[in-house]
């Protein structure tokens, strides 16, 4: 009864300090490559797993699961996959594994990352966690040493040559006598012709028609599996904005996006539509000014986004049928002749 008493304390005893010293066999740390950056730049964050592979044999390790966010407004911009490699030539029982990101943040301010947690064994109450990390996003600083006060420069006076002049005089001969024969050969030829033959109106083309078919050749080329996202990007803005030009006269080419959404308080259209049209011009400035790098899904759905903005804001207009026979009004012609 005594032994087997003893027993049960010493497995209660040294069966955690096992388990304790398996974990210290193994190290996980984080490490930025820098802990100040400005706006849209990006940084590396490198995650190591350090082991002996002689003392820890057949153990399964976790990674902690990252896809686009770290934290807040710390977005991952590209993950490479976990190598193993042997930092040490002289051991060669210590084995590393590295996994690399590309972050970056859009927004100042000051971003604290939690710990990473690495599961081993699958004991997620007793996981390995990183030291945290702090990384510092600035503003772009002005230089205010450009705008400093200079003198003014008293004015050169030089004299008056009237020959500096005279190719003026020549040009400026020239251009009344063009214009003194494009009047009277205009006069001429409008009072000799009595009738004018009207033409009939071309019908107007539909903004959204114009949209519609040029989202479609935008979805029939699929230039971003070429390679050129920022082209894509492009055509999908693009055609956007010349559609709000003439669907809603708001003057959507040259300006920004938050430009746009302003315009748009004053414009009956759906909440609906309106968070579409937000997402698909914050995305393409994103891929066109911070060279951003969007997953293949967000291409499919900021094309869908076009084609559901333009389909819920349209228009139908009436077009105007023009004659089959182009021939002159004889019934009632203008009269061209001059009083």
């Amino acid at each position: 009864m005594k032994n087997s008493f003893r027993y049960l304390l010493l497995l209660l005893f040294v069966v955690p300090f096992l388990k304790v010293a398996k974990a210290q066999d193994i190290k996980v740390s984080a490490i930025l490559d820098s802990s100040k950056i400005r706006i849209g730049e990006q940084v590396k964050l490198d995650l190591y797993v350090t082991y002996n592979a002689n003392a820890v044999k057949n153990f399964q390790l976790q990674w902690p699961e990252i896809v686009d966010t770290i934290v807040g407004k710390v977005e991952v911009i590209e993950t490479s996959p976990i190598d193993t490699m042997i930092p040490d030539k002289n051991q060669p029982a210590i084995i590393q594994q590295h996994q690399r990101f590309i972050i970056s943040a859009y927004d100042s301010g000051y971003f604290a990352m939690p710990p990473f947690r690495f599961v081993l064994n699958g004991d997620t109450a007793h996981p390995l966690l990183t030291e945290a990390l702090l990384l510092e996003v600035h503003t772009v600083a002005t230089d205010s040493s450009e705008a400093k006060v200079k003198d003014i420069k008293p004015l050169f006076e030089e004299p008056f040559n009237w020959k500096w002049y005279i190719h003026y005089v020549y040009y400026g001969l020239a251009a009344l006598a063009i214009i003194a024969t494009i009047i009277v050969l205009t006069v001429y030829f409008t009072r000799k012709s009595k009738t004018v033959v009207k033409e009939p109106e071309k019908p107007k083309v539909p903004a959204h028609i114009t949209a519609l078919a040029s989202l479609e050749k935008v979805k029939t080329e699929k230039v971003w599996k070429e390679d050129k996202i920022k082209e894509y990007y492009s055509q999908i803005s693009d055609t956007i904005r010349l559609y709000i030009e003439e669907r809603f006269g708001v003057f959507a080419l040259e300006s920004t996006t938050d430009e746009i959404m302003l315009a748009f308080r004053t414009q009956v259209v759906d909440p609906v539509s309106k968070e579409k049209l937000q997402q698909l011009l914050q995305l393409s400035d994103l891929v066109k000014f911070a060279k951003m790098s969007p997953i293949e899904a967000e291409h499919e759905f900021t094309l869908q986004n076009a084609f559901d903005f333009v389909n819920g804001t349209k228009r139908e207009e009436e077009y105007s049928v023009a004659p089959e026979n182009n021939t002159a009004d004889t019934t009632n012609p203008i009269n061209t002749n001059t009083p």
